[in-house]
């Protein structure tokens, strides 16, 4: 489904010029990607991507396609070129060789399927932007759930603070991976300066 372009929220606030225009472009080349990549799997009868993938591995995908691909528009972000660093985008010719393991300035990406409990690995005081979306899972078969198209939902971001965060540990024998969780407070930051909603 494609991204209807009067879906944006001309009075958000974005960091670093970036524009709605840019992550509008970087949406529709998303869309366009997956319906390629589709094609060509039904082409050799095969099922669509987001349909055999696990579910937080196709999410993955999407916040790493928008992180790749929001760069190729807004000039004044780069990739962080560090390898798992953080954030994910950081402002170009600021850090040496555009590459940071770990800073407060720049934007963590992430694609869910969740409108709110979005987590990441560490709780971080940087602005964060969330791709909201729906599509199928490798799941779906076994609940009698029929295809569907991929749609972008919504576009969230705000700078975060420590406070907006909860911290999940882990006991000494669990194998759980390590995670902190976006609060109620930073949820409410984020759909306050909502970028794209797909419906009212």
């Amino acid at each position: 489904m494609q991204v209807d372009p009067t879906r944006f929220n001309p009075g958000c606030l974005l960091p670093y010029g970036l524009t709605t225009a840019h992550i509008h472009a970087a949406m529709l080349d998303f869309v366009d990607f997956l319906g390629f990549i589709n094609q060509q799997l039904n082409s050799k009868a095969l099922p669509r991507l987001e349909s055999f993938l696990m579910p937080a591995n196709f999410s993955s995908i999407v916040g790493e396609f928008m992180t790749m691909t929001i760069p190729r528009y807004c000039e004044s972000l780069v990739k962080n070129r560090y390898h798992n660093g953080h954030p994910d985008l950081i402002p170009h010719g600021v850090f040496p060789d555009d590459a940071v393991q770990h800073s407060t300035e720049g934007l963590e990406i992430k694609g869910s399927r969740h409108a709110s409990g979005w987590q990441g690995h560490n709780a971080e005081a940087v602005w964060l932007m969330v791709f909201h979306f729906d599509s199928n899972t490798a799941n779906d078969a076994n609940l009698e759930i029929g295809p569907k198209p991929f749609q972008f939902l919504g576009v969230y971001a705000a700078r975060l603070e420590l406070q907006d965060w909860s911290f999940s540990g882990r006991s000494a024998t669990s194998r759980r991976t390590i995670t902190a969780s976006v609060r109620q407070s930073g949820a409410a930051k984020m759909k306050a300066n909502w970028v794209y909603r797909a419906s009212n």
